[in-house]
């Protein structure tokens, strides 16, 4: 599976270079049926689910280099993404360059700071993951 997510121009023009390459190879493809080749190629069952994907990511805003602000591990944060990946309509693994470091442990005894933290968030923006106290690992703030 392909986990950079094309913008739905780019994917239509992959599906308009597939139908020329195999019409030139011999093997007439109407335009829809190429669209879900491109969509199969990218790992999703079909072209409304990858549209649906894209779709999603373009409504959040996630891109490398945007500004985010969320929690981890229940601590605020502000932060640069420097990558994004689509994973299945409405998931994405972002990694997060955090501009001040962020303390994980919650203990008294020892500290364990990051500056820099990656997770899986879904369509309202968190991950599935919670801690013992049942809040998400990892919250973008949606704006």
């Amino acid at each position: 599976m392909n986990t950079q997510l094309p913008s739905v121009m780019h994917a239509k023009d992959q599906a308009k270079r597939l139908r020329t390459k195999m019409l030139a190879d011999g093997t007439e493809v109407g335009h829809a049926r190429s669209l879900e080749l491109v969509a199969h190629q990218h790992g999703f069952r079909d072209w409304n689910t990858m549209l649906a994907a894209i779709e999603s990511s373009q409504k959040h805003g996630w891109a490398v280099g945007d500004r985010v602000t969320g929690t981890y591990l229940s601590q605020p944060f502000s932060a640069h993404i420097i990558s994004v990946s689509a994973l299945t309509p409405g998931w994405f693994k972002l990694g997060l360059q955090l501009e001040e470091e962020v303390d994980v442990v919650t203990s008294d005894s020892f500290s364990n700071f990051r500056k820099r933290v990656r997770g899986i968030v879904g369509p309202k923006g968190y991950s599935k993951e919670v801690t013992s106290d049942g809040k998400p690992h990892l919250q973008i703030d949606l704006v």
